[in-house]
């Protein structure tokens, strides 16, 4: 890699998501030259409620759309599904909905179709996509969710008259840094910037102030956001927005702390 590529070269970046999911965002950081800490302030894992799952399985041909707010989403659900069925036509006819790059990605890699993905990777934006299609009156909608998933896209397709069903897949948790290796490196020599890419883990960084406290004459990172919705979680919980992604994005975050870090 040349020089030319290296703009973080010297810099280190705290990374917040889940451990299993720190890797993409890591990588493009190191790409660039930079040191990465990685702080998994949250952890997400299966839950399922085996009884809306199977509800829903028998129903499964009967939707006419369904729609994933994120990869977890589509890493749940699919396991559940090909765990029941041995073909991706069981199906049926279903239209896929999703919001974010990553999202559709892990969609696409099931040789899927993504129908209805607008630019901006919001459940607002998702709402008024899928509105625009026209496809909604009395349609039957399957929402995959987390247990954090917000009502907004929900009741916005049910005041389009869709008829819509949710099945949570996956919980998201915050983990407990007290004693882990990385979270010490960081209380003892800080860092240049702090990525936040959910409001999930902009709020488990939060509540661990004490945990993750900065010892005297360490570096205060300068704290980025994915977007607006991990942006006003964290001025709720009292954590500085010191710069924020032009789009909701892996990509579009790391553009704005390199922007940013000059």
């Amino acid at each position: 890699m040349s020089r030319d590529t290296q703009t973080l070269a010297g810099r280190r970046i705290a990374v917040t998501r889940a451990k299993d999911q720190a890797s993409e965002l890591s990588a493009k950081l190191v790409a660039l030259g930079a040191e990465v800490i990685e702080l998994p302030l949250i952890k997400v894992t299966r839950e399922i409620s085996k009884q809306n799952l199977a509800d829903v399985m028998l129903e499964l041909g009967g939707y006419d759309w369904i729609v994933f707010t994120s990869p977890n989403g589509v890493k749940f659900f699919f396991e559940e599904f090909f765990r029941l069925f041995e073909d991706i036509r069981s199906l049926g006819l279903l239209r896929f909905a999703c919001v974010g790059e990553a999202t559709a990605r892990g969609i696409a890699d099931l040789h899927l179709k993504v129908e209805c993905q607008p630019k901006e990777a919001t459940a607002e934006a998702l709402a008024k996509a899928m509105i625009d299609t026209g496809s909604l009156d009395n349609a039957k909608v399957l929402v995959i969710t987390g247990n954090l998933n917000r009502d907004t896209l929900v009741k916005a397709l049910e005041e389009a008259n869709a008829i819509v069903d949710r099945l949570q897949v996956y919980k998201t948790e915050k983990t407990d840094l007290k004693n882990d290796p990385a979270a010490a490196d960081f209380r003892a020599r800080g860092a240049d910037a702090i990525l936040f890419a959910s409001s999930s883990a902009a709020q488990s960084f939060a509540d661990q102030a004490a945990a993750l406290a900065l010892a005297p004459g360490s570096k205060r990172p300068l704290a980025g956001s994915i977007g607006a919705q991990t942006s006003a979680t964290m001025k709720q919980a009292g954590i500085p927005v010191d710069f924020t992604a032009k789009t909701p994005g892996l990509d579009a975050l790391v553009e704005a702390l390199v922007k940013k870090l000059g």
